[in-house]
């Protein structure tokens, strides 16, 4: 039941993969031809009717609709209003091409590549960036999305509708510079007029509107474009919510405040003073308060945040609207799924549907005393204080080396180019040296395998069997192939931070953790509780094993600690500095027993590197120094004919460049497809000293590239990187592809390799 005085409750999104990732399964089903396109569409329509189910259970005022998606928000806005580059031939508003953005498509027997992918903001989200061109119309086709929102109305009438703003999307955008996107900005806002007028006449009365960019540091003319955009894009008798996220407005405050707008959402989270901001807006707009950490699964102290709110509910009474930081997209669907959890861990964990009711209580807190909680707030309490009291929360000693480490500056024995000389005494690699990121296909045989063990059904002598049978297969077949620098093929590992934490202290893993990387791909992040400890080594057996079975040099593989720390969900109680240099210490005491072991190339993948970056520019330093040092603590150990090698994905490097070639790793390779290379720009203007591997074929598509695309990449690279410092790998690990697809990418690659090797020769 409602209470008479309840305020306004409202989330920004919620999880849209279904719970235990039903939409996951139909998406692939669909695209591998195993069903049709109905039976996803019914999908759909089940797993949005639960999650409207499960905002009325919790007496939420308004859930959203509209933040649902079958592959990306971002690129469902491109293809609302027209956004297609002429390369797809088309831009219809239709779930083919919302599928062909994510994954490519074949035309006439060609390969056209899908949208680039991007890490949004500072999480791990991969959206597809949209492709501006400068004589494309911005055309509204809306019938997508007003089915949806008609659909959402037919059960809630108070559903609230999302909206991406237009100058976030022109903002998250390429293909055209900042004017020629600004360019766009009055037609882009005349279109969302029309669509907020089709929207008014179903009857909609609130609309939200997220501008995260409003966290950033804007250049004048982006912040000059809010105040007439928004003007002309504004409706009688609709209201908007304006909703920023993921960061402090700081000195945009008065801006945001001031826009024609009815309402102002914030995240809290990281945002000190609320009264400051209820004060900058007038009388007639609410403010809406992000107070739940929406990329938390931790239990919210729910007395503390309602002493916090207490003056700003006085200040602003019915005015005040109480919402998660950010979209629950970010957090996994329900903690009470998770039944293999310890008590004391379970009890403290607040997921998607959780966060439901602590706005809930929240809100009731306000409006009828504190009383009226009680029980529930005496029940988290009880919780925490088990968590806290538990056995490996804390442990002294580690806590006074992580303090050593943080006085440090810690630096290979040799410089780059003497431990380029050794390693090549050792190795004798070939002019442009192949190899792959790490992983190969997961196939249905080693996921049966590795469930089969976890479950107790077979044997760890058998396990270990299959497993050296899967490594010994992939050894053989990329000696076959010809790569010069080889991998095992991680076919013991779920996951690449998953696999660690299971190995290490401080971690717990769940069952339905789940959380959407981009499209059909969830990860699954293990929880940091307590502090970390390796108790034995954790990946030396399987490398010595791959490594026996060939001359060639096979990379020990490794995730680094920043990374690790970033696809965790990590402990509130502890700085993210002082638990990475935890992990740092773990991952040092590993290598050393790689480099015992004669494994002379040591992948440490950091792809969360640059998410971990603050969105303001203040805050970098800071960050980039203890992320820097965590990485060169884990590594410098390493004696100098050991190479050390990193990946990174889906970054823009060009600002923080200088803090990467710091991180002084002997290999670094990147994800450069996508952007056909110009990712690459950042390393050749910097001068990057060390050698490079960009990416040249996308492993996110199904397409097999030919020799004449791999080609036309690798004289892009050589025109920027000297080709005595260029390796040729493919963008990321083989994991997600079938061995169909990879072995005639991977002989195309060598083939390219070996011709253009022999040009230079």
């Amino acid at each position: 039941m409602t209470h008479a005085n309840a305020l306004t409750t409202h989330t920004l999104g919620f999880p849209r993969i279904g719970e235990r990732r039903v939409l996951k399964w139909a998406l692939e089903s669909h695209w591998r031809g195993d069903s049709p396109k109905e039976t996803l569409l019914d999908i759909g329509r089940t797993v949005r009717r639960q999650v409207l189910d499960d905002h009325a259970a919790a007496h939420i005022t308004r859930p959203p609709v509209g933040d649902f998606s079958f592959y990306d928000h971002v690129a469902d806005t491109a293809l609302l209003f027209g956004q297609i580059p002429s390369r797809f031939q088309s831009t219809a508003n239709t779930l083919e091409n919302l599928f062909s953005l994510g994954r490519g498509r074949q035309i006439d027997g060609r390969n056209v590549a899908p949208l680039a992918m991007k890490k949004w903001l500072n999480s791990n989200y991969h959206y597809l960036v949209p492709e501006l061109e400068a004589d494309q119309p911005v055309v509204l086709d809306a019938a997508r999305y007003l089915d949806l929102v008609r659909e959402a109305l037919t059960i809630t009438p108070d559903a609230k509708p999302v909206l991406l703003g237009p100058l976030s999307f022109l903002w998250f955008s390429r293909g055209l510079d900042e004017p020629g996107r600004l360019a766009k900005a009055e037609a882009l806002s005349l279109a969302y007029q029309q669509l907020l007028t089709e929207l008014k006449a179903l009857g909609v009365s609130w609309v939200q509107i997220d501008e995260p960019i409003l966290t950033l540091d804007l250049p004048l003319a982006w912040l000059k474009a809010f105040e007439p955009t928004y003007h002309r894009l504004k409706v009688p008798g609709i209201k908007l919510l304006l909703t920023t996220y993921f960061g402090d407005l700081n000195g945009n405050i008065a801006l945001a405040a001031g826009l024609p707008v009815d309402g102002l959402h914030i995240d809290a989270t990281t945002t000190s003073d609320l009264i400051a901001v209820a004060d900058r807006l007038p009388d007639y707009k609410v403010l809406s308060v992000g107070i739940i950490d929406g990329r938390s699964i931790w239990r919210a102290d729910l007395g503390a945040i309602l002493t916090r709110l207490a003056p700003v509910h006085a200040r602003l009474q019915d005015r005040l609207w109480l919402a998660p930081s950010c979209s629950l997209l970010h957090v996994p669907l329900d903690a009470t799924l998770e039944t293999r959890l310890p008590p004391f861990l379970r009890k403290n964990l607040s997921y998607a549907r959780q966060k439901l009711n602590e706005l809930n209580l929240l809100a009731r807190g306000l409006t009828e005393g504190w009383d009226a909680i009680a029980l529930e707030l005496n029940q988290a309490a009880s919780a925490r204080t088990e968590l806290d009291n538990r056995l490996g929360r804390r442990d002294p000693q580690l806590r006074r080396k992580t303090d050593i480490i943080a006085t440090q500056s810690p630096d290979r024995a040799e410089p780059f180019t003497q431990r380029a000389a050794a390693q090549q005494a050792r190795f004798n690699l070939p002019l442009l040296p192949t190899t792959t990121i790490g992983s190969f296909p997961q196939t249905h045989e080693i996921r049966a395998a590795r469930k089969a063990f976890k479950n107790n059904e077979i044997t760890a002598d058998t396990y270990e069997t299959h497993m050296k049978a899967e490594i010994a297969q992939v050894i053989k077949a990329q000696e076959a192939i010809g790569l010069d620098a080889l991998v095992h093929g991680e076919a013991e590992r779920n996951d690449m931070v998953e696999y660690f934490g299971e190995q290490l202290d401080g971690f717990a893993f769940t069952q339905e953790g789940w959380v959407q990387s981009y499209g059909s791909r969830c990860v699954k992040p293990p929880i940091i509780w307590g502090d970390i400890r390796r108790p034995r080594p954790m990946t030396v057996t399987w490398s010595s094993y791959a490594q026996s079975l060939t001359p060639l040099p096979v990379k020990g593989m490794l995730t680094g600690p920043v990374t690790i720390l970033f696809w965790s969900f990590v402990r509130d109680d502890l700085s993210r500095e002082d638990v990475c240099y935890q992990i740092a210490e773990a991952l040092r005491a590993e290598i050393s027993d790689l480099a015992a072991a004669g494994i002379g190339m040591i992948q440490v993948d950091e792809p969360a590197f640059r998410e971990g970056l603050p969105l303001r520019q203040k805050d970098w330093p800071a960050y980039l120094t203890w992320a820097v040092r965590a990485f060169k603590h884990a590594v410098s150990g390493a004696p100098s004919d050991v190479q050390i090698h990193t990946h990174m994905c889906y970054s823009e490097f060009n600002d923080i460049i200088a803090s990467i070639a710091a991180l002084d790793a002997d290999v670094i390779t990147i994800e450069t497809t996508r952007s056909n290379m110009q990712l690459l720009d950042a390393f050749a203007e910097f001068a990057y000293p060390n050698a490079i591997g960009p990416g040249i074929y996308d492993i996110h598509a199904p397409q097999i590239p030919t020799e004449p695309e791999i080609e036309a990449r690798v004289r892009l690279a050589l025109a920027k990187v000297p080709a005595s410092r260029l390796w040729i790998n493919p963008d990321c690990g083989l994991k997600t592809r079938n061995w169909a697809e990879v072995t005639p990418s991977l002989t195309a690659m060598v083939a390219v390799a070996r011709r253009l090797r022999s040009d230079l020769d």
